[in-house]
């Protein structure tokens, strides 16, 4: 099911044993176009403190009730390493955060997101820190000249979208697939560009993205925007659609994902 960002926003965070808060912001990866992490508010609770949970704790959605159940205890989220949602977050930061979950990072060689890496049965929770320890410095020096790659959802929406040819607007909002928290389509503000009209894009077709000059360049022209199926935003994307739309682009962009 394709769901919108901005849907989610506000949706109350339920742990295993209480709320924690709501639905603030997400974090995604600029490569693969894949939700990483949620930000969540943690209003009065935490006196504000926004943490950082990974995806693959959240539950299903229930849209009816604006919540998402995660798989965790709000003494789990409280513990959670800080962090300053201004500022970028770093491969570092992320391999300590996945240590408080006890999951493998999605680059490591666990299981992908979910699974739980570096425990094993027996190893006292001073063993294990002090491997965690271990590991965190080994990756510090191995990743230290890696580029920061999340990015946040809030922060991008409103970014100007540049066709090969062109201007053709700005990101409004993002479809995402819940199922496996992917992004699957870029909404689109054309109002300067194709007044009245909605688009979608699909982040196949984006080449790459300048932070400093909040820009998305894509690799298609304005004629291939124009000629995409005609999406209303009151309505759902079904899976014609999206099936439509997907090749659409496949055929029409010059660096197709695999």
């Amino acid at each position: 099911m394709l769901i919108k960002a901005s849907d989610m926003k506000g949706f109350t965070i339920a742990a295993s044993d209480g709320s924690v808060g709501s639905v603030a912001d997400f974090l995604f990866d600029d490569e693969s176009w894949t939700l990483r992490w949620i930000v969540v508010d943690t209003g009065t609770w935490l006196s504000g403190r926004k943490v950082l949970l990974p995806v693959s704790v959240l539950g299903h959605p229930d849209t009816a009730a604006r919540s998402f159940p995660v798989r965790l205890t709000m003494a789990k989220v409280e513990d959670s390493p800080a962090i300053d949602t201004h500022d970028p977050v770093s491969r570092q930061h992320e391999e300590r955060m996945y240590g408080h979950y006890n999951m493998s990072p999605y680059w490591g060689n666990g299981f992908y997101m979910g699974g739980y890496g570096g425990w094993s049965a027996g190893m006292s929770e001073a063993h294990y820190a002090d491997a965690r320890r271990r590991q965190d410095a080994l990756s510090a020096a191995r990743h230290r000249d890696d580029d920061l790659h999340l990015r946040s959802m809030a922060a991008v929406t409103g970014y100007n979208l540049q066709a090969s040819d062109g201007f053709i607007g700005h990101v409004d909002g993002f479809l995402i697939d819940d199922t496996d928290w992917t992004i699957r389509f870029l909404t689109v503000d054309t109002r300067n560009w194709w007044p009245g009209k909605h688009v979608l894009i699909s982040p196949r077709s984006a080449q790459d993205i300048q932070w400093a000059e909040n820009l998305v360049n894509l690799d298609i022209d304005r004629q291939t925007v124009m000629d995409s199926p005609a999406y209303d935003p009151s309505g759902p994307v079904d899976a014609g659609f999206e099936a439509s739309m997907a090749r659409h682009y496949i055929a029409n962009t010059t660096n197709p994902l695999a």
